[in-house]
């Protein structure tokens, strides 16, 4: 017999998302190509051929999207800032448009009751930025800082809680070292540095949101799953969870 489940007081509920999975208008408002659009223009890379040059069409549907959070009665959503939408060559001043449409989006979040919980990278490094190196050189680190110091000074006063890099360990085992995701390397025990860049820009970014004024950031993202037990008489053997 399973126990109860229950939720301590104050538990949020949430809905989480990536930008290069739901924006769409990759070639609109200012946008600069990403190392998935690279990617996913390569024959074969993916099934079918998909992009995600238009894909759910948030871009243009973020208040209908909001709409629909706030019938699911989610208080939180996470989502991902675009660094290309961003910083379309990954240094140098933001791009207008990019910021404009992040403001309207976590403007209307704030008027649906919706906490706003970004994600400054979930993988989608701007294309130059990954010609000059990517994430195997150390110099991201530092293009990273200057990104979300950038991010702090725009949204800082209505973004309460932050998070840096979406599961460092899939771009490094999966877009480094295996070649199944974007940029699609294959460099096996030689990605290793790439694991070490993302922790040392993660330690940056922590800096610059600070200094911006926001002390509050959860951990950077790993995936769980709950492990269950294949049998009564294992429950006291395995508890808790697996983590990969």
């Amino acid at each position: 017999m399973e126990a109860e489940l229950s939720f301590p007081l104050g538990f949020r509920w949430g809905v989480s998302t990536s930008a290069y999975q739901i924006e769409g208008a990759v070639a609109e408002g200012g946008r600069g190509p990403s190392t998935w659009d690279t990617f996913c223009a390569e024959p074969g890379r993916i099934l079918d051929g998909d992009t995600g040059t238009v894909a759910c069409d948030h871009f243009h549907r973020y208040a209908e999207d909001v709409a629909l959070m706030r019938e699911l009665g989610v208080d939180t959503y996470r989502f991902s800032f675009s660094w290309p939408r961003i910083q379309p060559s990954g240094t140098g001043p933001g791009n207008a448009a990019g910021l404009d449409f992040y403001d309207r989006l976590i403007d209307t979040l704030l008027g649906a009751g919706i906490q706003p919980t970004p994600t400054l990278y979930h993988w989608d490094t701007p294309q130059p930025l990954e010609d000059e190196g990517g994430w195997l050189s150390r110099s991201i680190a530092d293009r990273f800082a200057d990104y979300a110091a950038l991010l702090a000074a725009r949204f800082a006063d209505r973004v309460p809680q932050w998070i840096t890099i979406n599961e460092p360990m899939v771009l490094t085992l999966m877009g480094y070292s295996l070649g199944a995701h974007a940029p699609g390397k294959e460099l096996l025990f030689d990605a290793l540095p790439v694991a070490h860049h993302q922790l040392l820009a993660h330690g940056r970014a922590v800096q610059a949101l600070r200094a911006g004024g926001r002390p509050r950031l959860a951990s950077r993202p790993t995936t769980r799953r709950p492990g269950r037990p294949a049998t009564a008489s294992r429950t006291r053997k395995r508890p808790g969870c697996t983590t990969t």
